[in-house]
């Protein structure tokens, strides 16, 4: 029977891997007295795991194992591991479809919930649309199965699993899941089991998707650079006041974040309006777009005093590689910077390297094209075709949601990547 001490932090998803293991071939190991970035960094343990990671295993022999999978592989059993080569294998390809298909597409989603790590919307979008993928994939396999190999759990199960866990505990609501009756089943089952309950304990499934909270990121990361930086100012000696002449400005000095004295609001002849654009941009940034941020945007637009468009490059033919259609949209983005006050936008790309084109869905104050409002927002526009569109239609609320969201049919055209301008 195989025996050892574990290393690892308390509620490691990875390191669930292996006790549940041992607790089904009913092998006793010890938790080693563990604190992360203070017992993963002494010599000691380097020495054994020059990596620092966890979990990671000593044998009662004195081996070292790293690495979740292969510790569960030493601590399970002949029924975990595949009574023969065939289940074997599809024991290992279940392992490394929950680990390639699973879980890089759960930490970019959970993470950022969790303060760990910064919101990247894009990114995150992309994760969920993976996380569906995966779980259509599982889920149309388990229709006629009760575990992923065989009549009985095996390790399969085990590391599928725990690579859930914490997409079920933290994001996976009702709702997402609600089509994925099969996996439902199928992770309901395990988690109930007693061997994953002694190391789980009772599993608490989510009933609110989490979202990203920018005040746990703050408390996590943003006291330590403040912390450093009051230190740093602390040790700095006290200098010793100057007196200096004011500086002369120049007649034709500029300052760019300073309103002019005669410098006139291009959105002044327009009704102030009561949609707040920065409450709208901070829902679409920290919130799901198609459950938070379009059913604000409807609910608080205001056809009268905003109005939408629709733009298309009249210059596709000669677009040519993808990050340079990237730059281009930048580049327009930074030459109108002074609106983003008053406007929203999302620029698509569509298609390939070589074969590629742009369009955007974009609103703003006022029923006029803004960039017509002032001569500083005139350079690129005119590249574009600009379409005003009927708020009240169900095609403009089609491309909205298909604009704004990235995911859509958009027309026949394949998405590449989009670009915000908030």
């Amino acid at each position: 029977m195989a025996t050892g001490t574990l290393y690892t932090y308390p509620d490691n998803f990875r390191a669930f891997k292996a006790q549940i293991a041992a607790e089904y071939s009913r092998t006793t190991i010890k938790l080693a007295s563990f604190k992360f970035g203070e017992t993963n960094q002494t010599p000691d343990f380097l020495s054994k795991f020059p990596l620092g990671k966890v979990p990671a295993f000593v044998t009662a022999g004195g081996d070292c194992i790293f690495e979740s999978n292969a510790i569960a592989h030493f601590l399970g059993n002949t029924q975990l591991r595949g009574k023969n080569d065939k289940d074997a294998s599809f024991i290992l390809q279940w392992i490394n479809f929950g680990d390639n298909e699973i879980l890089p597409a759960s930490c970019t989603w959970v993470y950022p919930c969790l303060g760990i790590v910064q919101y990247n919307k894009t990114e995150t979008e992309r994760a969920k649309a993976q996380v569906k993928k995966a779980l259509s994939v599982l889920d149309n396999y388990l229709l006629t199965r009760t575990y992923l190999v065989g009549e009985r759990i095996t390790q399969a199960d085990i590391s599928v699993a725990c690579n859930l866990l914490s997409l079920y505990k933290y994001v996976l609501d009702p709702k997402f899941v609600e089509s994925f009756t099969n996996v439902n089943r199928w992770f309901k089952t395990l988690v109930n089991q007693p061997q994953f309950k002694k190391v789980i304990g009772d599993f608490k499934f989510c009933e609110k998707m989490a979202e990203f909270d920018a005040k746990k990121y703050q408390e996590l990361h943003g006291k330590a650079d403040g912390g450093k930086k009051e230190k740093k100012a602390a040790d700095k000696p006290k200098a010793q006041p100057k007196k200096e002449k004011p500086a002369k400005k120049d007649d034709d000095e500029d300052d760019d974040d300073a309103p002019k004295k005669n410098e006139k609001d291009p959105f002044a002849p327009f009704p102030a309006g009561k949609f707040n654009m920065d409450e709208f941009k901070r829902e679409y940034s920290n919130k799901d777009t198609l459950e938070v941020a379009l059913p604000y945007f409807w609910k608080n637009f205001e056809k009268d005093n905003y109005s939408i468009w629709y733009c298309e490059y009249k210059y596709n033919s000669e677009l040519t590689k993808i990050f340079m259609t990237c730059n281009l949209i930048g580049g327009f983005f930074q030459r109108v910077e002074k609106l983003r006050k008053n406007a929203f936008g999302s620029m698509c790309i569509f298609g390939e390297d070589n074969k590629n084109s742009i369009s955007g869905v974009w609103f703003w104050k006022g029923p006029k094209l803004a960039f017509e409002l002032s001569p500083d927002w005139q350079i690129d526009y005119e590249s574009y075709e600009w379409k005003k569109l009927d708020p009240t239609t169900p095609e403009t609320k089609k491309m909205v949601e298909e604009y704004w969201n990235w995911e859509g049919d958009f027309d026949g055209k394949k998405f590449n990547q989009g670009k915000i301008f908030k």
